[in-house]
């Protein structure tokens, strides 16, 4: 696999903020998660409207007050843009190591970090990015990574075993599998348990070379016949992180396409990461 530009531990991590208080947790966020990267913190306000100004560069420092005040030793940068949010946010992605966003901004700027946006950086961006819903994200739990045998997956597989590490977490390796995505039919219950067997084995092997990277890190794998998008959005009410892959097509073509990374953005209660491989980085 490809080693991901995004990986050098150099560059920042980009929070997009709008003023609203969804983008606030969101920076909040950021500041714990910089913590166990040792990176510099930026945020950014894209503003496409010249009249709003100074609206967004009260915005951006408000948010930067309250991120100094979270971490006063933290390295962190502040600055309003003008330009379009989604298109802005993807030109900084190719810089970043990390994007943050809000999912629901309700702020000055309604129409800038609305949940289309949210999606639409998230599944384009050139670095993983973490989409931080409503609510206040827990920092107990497990770090729970969706796969599926492709390569954007194995590249949010080997996410999720950095993200576990660094904040000393369980990692549950889910591998999700209906019938739909295999075949046409229902399956037999026979040959039910003989493809559950097959997935078993398979998501093993995708843990095997990683648990011996990061020995430390404890994990549970789970190859569950059910809905992806239903299985991984329900593993995420106890996570402190749900890691999926975007634009998967692995041995199980179907799994995990990029309307499973859509449906898990827009239902999972917790902060949801979507992670592109290499190659479709840079697509």
């Amino acid at each position: 696999m490809r080693r991901a530009r995004w990986r050098s531990r150099t560059k920042p991590v980009v929070v997009g903020v709008d003023g609203s208080e969804d983008s606030v947790r969101a920076a909040a966020w950021a500041v714990a998660e910089v913590g166990h990267r040792s990176a510099p913190l930026r945020l950014v306000i894209v503003n496409d409207d010249p009249a709003r100004a100074d609206y967004a560069e009260k915005a951006v420092q408000k948010a930067a007050a309250k991120c100094r005040a979270q971490a006063p030793h933290l390295n962190i940068d502040a600055e309003a843009v003008s330009g379009h949010p989604v298109e802005e946010l993807l030109r900084r992605s190719a810089e970043a190591q990390l994007v943050v966003l809000g999912k629901r901004g309700q702020g000055g700027f309604t129409d800038a970090l609305l949940g289309g946006v949210s999606s639409a950086v998230a599944t384009h961006a050139s670095c993983p990015v973490v989409v931080v819903r409503k609510g206040v994200p827990t920092t107990v739990g497990p770090v729970v990574a969706g796969v599926d045998g492709s390569e954007s997956s194995l590249a949010a597989l080997r996410f999720a075993f950095e993200e576990a590490a660094g904040r000393a977490a369980e990692l549950v390796v889910m591998q999700v599998w209906r019938e739909e995505g295999l075949l046409a039919v229902p399956l037999p219950p026979f040959d039910r348990a003989k493809v559950q067997r097959e997935i078993e084995r398979a998501l093993a092997e995708q843990t095997a070379f990683l648990r011996e990277e990061f020995p430390k890190v404890r994990t549970r794998e789970v190859a569950q016949r059910g809905h992806p998008v239903s299985a991984l959005a329900d593993a995420g009410r106890d996570a402190q992180l749900l890691v999926v892959g975007h634009r998967g097509r692995g041995g199980f073509d179907g799994l995990y396409l990029g309307s499973v990374a859509a449906g898990v953005l827009h239902h999972a209660p917790c902060p949801v990461a979507v992670v592109r491989s290499a190659e479709a980085a840079v697509s």
